[in-house]
């Protein structure tokens, strides 16, 4: 990329609706949502990098940061080849990257971060049943376990606070994640724009400036 990305980071934890909010805001003219378990799911598995995946995930290991960012590049350079990402009018909107501070910081000359939201919940026990209502409805016994589920909001309350601190607070906005998808979205939306806004009015200020 000539440029870096202009960029709405979305953090949630397992519960909060992340994935149905990045989806939401995907469809939406202006906006490309790209979550990394998507990139993933993309691999060929036959390919290089696909085995490499495979080698990992199949342990049930992470992908290692390095490696994650160069299949992440790869799989915005195909949807700017085939027209699906528009990256110098598009808001790119990710999901599940970067994962670490590391990442971030790999990613500084890629993106530019206008907006970072965080889903958050006051009510953790009300996430805990949305996730065990979620694992029964998918039949997914393993994850139904209140054990897991709490071990799972922990890591990822340990891993995303680094991440978020990272980023500028005044960057940040929390949204409430247990009001209805529409009502989350809109307050998601409201947030993305009222950075926007404030993107407008120094633009404008320095036009006014430039004229005097």
């Amino acid at each position: 990329m000539s440029k870096r990305i202009k960029t709405v980071l979305l953090f949630g934890a397992p519960g909060s609706g992340k994935g149905t909010q990045g989806k939401l805001l995907g469809v939406l003219p202006g906006f490309v949502h790209v979550a990394c378990g998507e990139v993933f799911r993309s691999l060929d598995l036959t390919s290089e990098v696909g085995k490499v995946f495979l080698k990992y995930s199949s342990r049930g290991e992470l992908v290692p940061d390095d490696m994650t960012a160069r299949l992440w590049r790869e799989h915005l350079a195909k949807l700017v080849q085939m027209g699906s990402f528009k990256p110098d009018t598009d808001t790119l909107v990710l999901d599940g990257i970067p994962r670490n501070v590391y990442q971030a910081k790999m990613l500084e000359g890629d993106i530019e971060v206008i907006r970072l939201i965080v889903l958050r919940s006051r009510d953790r026990e009300e996430i805990v049943r949305r996730l065990k209502s979620r694992a029964l409805k998918d039949n997914r016994l393993d994850d139904a376990s209140e054990d897991t589920i709490r071990e799972r909001l922990k890591i990822y309350d340990d891993e995303s606070k680094l991440v978020i601190d990272h980023y500028p607070a005044a960057i940040r906005a929390e949204v409430d994640a247990l009001w209805t998808p529409i009502e989350v979205a809109h307050d998601i939306l409201s947030a993305i724009l009222g950075r926007a806004n404030e993107r407008r009015a120094i633009e404008d200020q320095k036009f006014v400036i430039a004229k005097h």
